[in-house]
This record gives C-alpha cells, structure tokens and sequence, in this order.
C-alpha cells in the first residue's frame, strides 16, 4: 500500500479485515427493505450500531422519526460529515436469484433495494468506521458527523436537514452513489451537478356535502339515495390527474431534460352509496433542471387544484413533501477524491458474480456472453471525461441533470459527489434493455454488490483522512465553495433551503408500509 499515509494504511487494513462482517451488515439492511419514512429497522440497527461504535447519536432528528446525526470527535480539527441512506422502492420487491421471483413472505408489492441504498449506506458507513480507527489508532484529530437520511427516493430528508440547521458548522461533506449514469461508472461529479425535485401533495376535502344543491334536495325525497350527491374528493383527483395529464406540455417549454410523475395515496377513502368521498389525494413529484422551472410547473398545478376544488365542492390544501435546491460543484474536492479512486483502481468482479449474470442472461433467453457485465464497470471514469460526455448531450444552459437530495449538503459545506460502478448487464447487440428485477437480484447476490460498496468505502476512508490532515486541500476546497457562493454560507450567491426553518417532516401521509394485523405482517397492498 505505497502512497498512502500510516492512517490511510490502517483504515485500508481494516476494512480488509472487517469486510466479511460488513458484508453480513450490507445484507441485514438489504433483508429489511423498508420504504420511504417507514424505515425503523433499518434506522434504528445504524443507530444502536453507531452507539456501540462509540458516536453520540441524536434520534429522530428534525422531527423524522427515522433520521439521525451521529457525532464522533478524537480533538479538534475539521468536521467531516457523511451520511446512510437505507430506503427501499414499493413494487419491487425481488429475492437475489437469477430469475424473476418476489421475496419469499411478503406482497410481490412490497418494497425492494433498486440503487440500491442498502449498499449506499453500508459503503459510506464501512468508510467513516475504517477512518475512525485510523484516528483512534494513529492520532488524527477532528470530527465525524454521520447521518441517517431517509426517504431519499422522495428527496426527502436532506433539505429538512439543511432548513432545520443540521449541516451548519462542517467543513466538507462526501456523498456516495451507486453509479446511475453510462458515463459516469467510477468518478466523481465535475461541473455538471444534480438537478432540483420538488413534490407537494394536493389533500382535497368534501367538508360539507349537504350544502350542494341544497335548495333541490331540500324538499320532496324520500330517500337519502336519491339525492343529487356532491362530486367530492374522488372526482377532484380524477381531475386533477387528468387535467394536469392534459397540460403537461403546457407547463414548461420544449427543452431541457424534465420529468413529472404522480402518487394517489387516498382515492376517496373507499367510500360508496351514496356517500361523497370525503378525502383523497395526488402527489406531484417534478425534476427540473432549475428553481425557475420547478416554480412554473408548481404554479400551473397550483392553479388547477383551486379550479378543481371549486367544481368538485371540496377544499384544497397543498403541502410540500421535498423541496431540494440545484447541486454545487466542487472540483477541488472531486480531485482530492479521484486521487484516492486513482490509487485504489476501479472495482472488480470474480467468476461467481460473472456466472450469476450469465444465468440470468440464459433465464431471459439470451445467449450468455463471456463479459456480461458492461465494459466500464471496472474501469475509472475521470471527472473531466464524464463532464465532457455530459455536456455533449445537454443544451449549453442547462447546469444540471436527474435529480438527488444529496444537493442540500452542497450548499453547506464544500461536497463531493462519488459515484462508484454497480454491476450492470452488458446488453446485446440492438435496443434492448434487461427487466429491472436483474439488477435488484444482484444487489442482493454478495459476490455482484460486495465490490461496489467495499471500494466506495476504500475511496471514502481515505478521502476523510486526507481532509483531516491535508490543510491545503481542504483549504483549496473551502476557497472555491466560497468563491461559488459569494462568500460562504449567506454570500451573495448562496440558495438558501428551500424550506422554512420550522418545517414538519410529511410523515403522517399514507405511505405505503408494512403493518401488522391480526393476519400478521403485511403489505399494505395486499394479495
């Protein structure tokens, strides 16, 4: 392990020692796959982890129940922060097998980890516990702040971190993503960043029903049923799903990558006779490339839910779920952590993951390829390569794509953004693409997922001792974030949260979950 300092060796040497155990904690979380804000197992298993590790854990922070920060100083110094994710998305629910088969005991409904998030976490956790020992054991001062940030396929937890204060005071930050983007296996982001999400959710009422048409239904009916009923809150998400369906294209123009989706979580209440449906409703979730575009969309939803309400004899209530604002680069702190990615070498992939995926290829009729995984997995992305494959594909004014909530960290403290290759299936020859129950099967396979999270955590480790001791690089770091921002946090180019400081995590809506019931534990979606 040459090039590296005697901290950086010691961290090396005991995630290779500990790597065994920490792929059985990879698979605790991977068995728990929890959805979004319903996460308590898997939130609490990192925070009576942390614990015992020796970090002081705050539980439930900034009003979400499945949230932590956890503090671990050996002096003064720099304050690092990190973070887990550990949410899982509902109806994709799959064993790790080479064919297509939903987890044994519960709804083929039910939730699954598809970056997968269960790896994310453990990769960046594995990380922050190998530099930890390093500076127990080799005297590097200062302090790891690590957090538990869930619902992050709503882009939730993050800007209420940041709106609460829970990232004022670091001095860097390091967030980890499986790789998402062809062109971008085994890098870091560069000037091109991640795109705002915004989702609010529209909550129609039918308060007063007896009041519609009351006049004619005053006198002369013998029977309740016979009335004219209110349209009520069932029709006003019929409405509001279609005539927003209606003026999609009308909302932003014909250029840039944007996409809206939505999410009814009460149609109604399962009301019938002749009964109006007292409550339902539609979530709206929008990526964008910039503020001024999710603002515009918003407005025209907006706009339609008080028409919609007017004409169904319901009220309205719009609240925000997420709220993130546009990523802040850092190319300073892509290079001090592309050199450690440099040094270490990309991933690898043995026979028993490379066999696994030609098992699939033969269960989907596919002729299995001596390669079958894609050729830039185990190899190294630079962060001026990838930047340049971005923007061949983007128009000029468009400074950032998809969409991560790991952005709000960006505004607080000089960030990086890692992203480190996950198995993926080489296709064959044409437009084909493989089902997405392929690469949910391998995050649960050891041998396909176990190199992606191992080395994201090498890169990790080492790039957290770096920032402790290398005054210089982090300075360069510090320099340019507050060259970005007009001064630092306040300047005159800084975004501020997007939320108020005293915002109320969206915790009461009807996520789906597991319950149990006197049938036992079930999805919410049954069979």
């Amino acid at each position: 392990m040459s090039n590296w300092t005697e901290a950086q060796t010691e961290a090396l040497a005991w995630l290779e020692a500990n790597h065994a155990a920490l792929s059985d904690d990879h698979m605790t979380i991977w068995d728990m796959h929890e959805p979004s804000w319903r996460e308590y197992r898997s939130s609490a298993w990192y925070m009576d982890r942390l614990e015992a590790e020796g970090f002081t854990v705050e539980r439930g922070t900034a009003g979400m129940p499945t949230a932590f920060r956890a503090t671990w100083t050996n002096g003064p110094g720099p304050k690092i922060a990190g973070y887990a994710e550990y949410d899982a998305v509902p109806g994709q629910s799959q064993e790790a097998v080479p064919y297509r088969k939903p987890r044994e005991g519960v709804s083929k409904h039910a939730a699954g980890h598809t970056d997968p998030h269960s790896a994310l976490g453990i990769g960046s956790f594995a990380g922050f516990l190998a530099a930890k020992r390093a500076m127990e054991t080799k005297g590097v001062t200062g302090t790891l702040v690590f957090f538990g940030e869930p619902a992050e396929k709503m882009c939730g937890s993050k800007p209420i971190h940041a709106a609460h204060g829970f990232y004022d005071g670091l001095d860097a930050a390091i967030s980890f993503h499986p790789h998402s983007f062809p062109a971008l296996t085994n890098g870091c982001f560069w000037e091109t960043t991640s795109a705002p999400l915004w989702s609010r959710i529209y909550t129609f009422q039918c308060e007063e029903p007896e009041t519609w048409q009351s006049g004619l239904n005053a006198g002369g009916v013998t029977h309740g049923h016979a009335a004219a009923r209110a349209p009520g809150a069932l029709d006003a998400v019929c409405m509001m799903y279609t005539n927003s369906k209606l003026m999609k294209e009308t909302m932003l123009p014909h250029a840039g990558s944007w996409s809206m989706n939505e999410f009814i979580p009460i149609a109604g209440q399962a009301t019938a006779d002749n009964v109006a449906p007292a409550i339902g409703q539609i979530q709206y979730t929008l990526r964008a490339p910039n503020i001024a575009m999710c603002d515009a969309a918003f407005s025209v939803l907006d706009r339609n839910a008080e028409q919609i309400a007017g004409m169904t004899h319901c009220t309205v209530e719009a609240a925000w779920v997420a709220r993130t604002r546009a990523g802040l680069p850092n190319k300073a702190m892509a290079e001090i952590t592309f050199r450690n990615f440099e040094k270490l070498g990309a991933p690898q992939w043995g026979e028993e993951a490379k066999a696994f995926a030609r098992e699939m290829q033969k269960n989907l009729g596919l002729e299995p390829m001596e390669k079958p995984f894609v050729d830039k997995l185990q190899e190294l992305t630079p962060p001026w390569e990838a930047e340049k494959a971005f923007r061949e594909q983007l128009p000029a004014w468009q400074l950032n794509y998809a969409a991560d909530d790991y952005v709000d960290y960006t505004w607080h403290a000089p960030t990086v953004r890692l992203y480190v290759g996950k198995p993926t299936l080489q296709p064959p020859a044409g437009n084909y693409r493989y089902p997405d129950w392929t690469r949910h099967a391998m995050g649960g396979m050891r041998a396909c997922i176990d190199p992606m999270w191992s080395k994201a955590a090498e890169v990790i480790a080492t790039t957290v001792l770096d920032l402790l001791t290398d005054a210089d690089a982090l300075a360069r770091a510090r320099a340019e974030f507050e060259e970005r921002t007009g001064g630092g946090v306040g300047g005159t180019e800084w975004v501020a949260p997007l939320l108020p400081s005293d915002f109320k995590a969206p915790i009461g809506y009807r996520w789906p979950e597991y319950v149990e019931t006197p049938r036992g534990r079930e999805w919410t979606v049954p069979e």
